[in-house]
């Protein structure tokens, strides 16, 4: 038997063979809609968006109960609205990535959460607001209204789109084919660009959840009749928690795998806020309208102060 006496490097496109004598076409991945775990996340994505969607035609067929009326109903429309993009977001991870997708993937997840988060706080500083401005000679009778809330929003939503317009301007995203993490595969992936930029956007939506977290938790003893930062703080429990594990889990998965870790910590939080804020105001809606009455809200509030 003759054996060779040199040795010739595969293209990168190609890896050797069980018998090393020839070069075989290496295996291709990325997270394809026809993949299994693309399916599971395509349904529970779609079954999340229908739902926010018929939650947010519950608020408008019931926009002038006491319920919808006292917990803010425009933030919670907007609310509503974001979260159903938060779902949404998550089709653009998956199928081959390309320069739009890549570009666009982390930029509109970013700005979605934030927008979504920015109308948690601002409905959050609004339950304390308006708490205060029952009181006799309060200097916070002059800030309940919209505009204090919008101005939230949009200065929140503002930062964290001049970071995603500064990252896309100066490192944007790329599609690229990974060689090096597994062996015979060739990944197909998004190069982030910066790193640091990436890590800026979850750290501005990280920060700003705690902040809508430490808010709600300070005023969750306020009476029945404006208790909607009870469920505030426990949805921000959900949501760090989500995006904490998120963090071990993304750094230490490549390829398909890794995305779909992103995915799933986008439905779970989107999941997290819509059923911790807004389940129990339908459930009342719904199958206790008695209690969505002026007069219970009143009753109850003068109870427990």
């Amino acid at each position: 038997m003759k054996y060779s006496t040199g040795c010739l490097s595969c293209p990168f496109e190609e890896w050797p063979n069980e018998m090393r004598d020839k070069c075989i076409q290496r295996d291709i991945e990325f997270l394809s809609y026809n993949d299994p775990m693309s399916i599971a996340l395509t349904s529970i994505t779609v079954m999340g968006s229908l739902l926010t969607a018929a939650i947010l035609i519950i608020f408008i067929r019931f926009n002038d109960t006491p319920i919808v009326k006292a917990n803010n109903r425009n933030l919670s429309y907007l609310l509503l609205i974001t979260l159903m993009l938060c779902f949404l977001c998550s089709f653009i991870f998956m199928g081959y990535p390309n320069v739009l997708t890549c570009r666009l993937r982390q930029a509109v997840f970013g700005i979605s959460f934030v927008l979504s988060v920015s109308c948690v706080l601002a409905k959050t500083i609004m339950v304390v607001v308006a708490f205060n401005a029952t009181k006799p000679n309060s200097k916070f009778k002059g800030w309940v209204g919209p505009q204090l809330s919008y101005t939230l929003v949009s200065l929140s939503t503002l930062v964290q789109l001049i970071i995603c317009v500064t990252w896309i301007a100066c490192s944007s995203p790329f599609p690229e084919r990974n060689f090096k993490s597994q062996p015979g595969l060739i990944i197909i992936e998004c190069n982030e660009g910066s790193a640091i930029a990436f890590w800026c956007m979850l750290g501005y939506m990280g920060i700003l959840a705690a902040i809508c977290f430490l808010v709600a938790f300070l005023s969750r003893n306020l009476p029945d009749s404006f208790n909607e930062a009870k469920f505030i703080s426990f949805s921000m429990v959900v949501f760090v928690s989500v995006w904490l594990g998120f963090i071990p889990a993304y750094l230490s998965t490549k390829g398909k795998y890794m995305v779909a870790v992103e995915i799933f910590a986008i439905i779970a939080s989107s999941a997290g806020l819509l059923v911790c804020i807004f389940f129990p105001k339908c459930f009342i809606i719904l199958f206790r309208p008695n209690l969505n009455s002026k007069t219970y809200l009143k009753t109850r509030g003068t109870q427990n102060r």
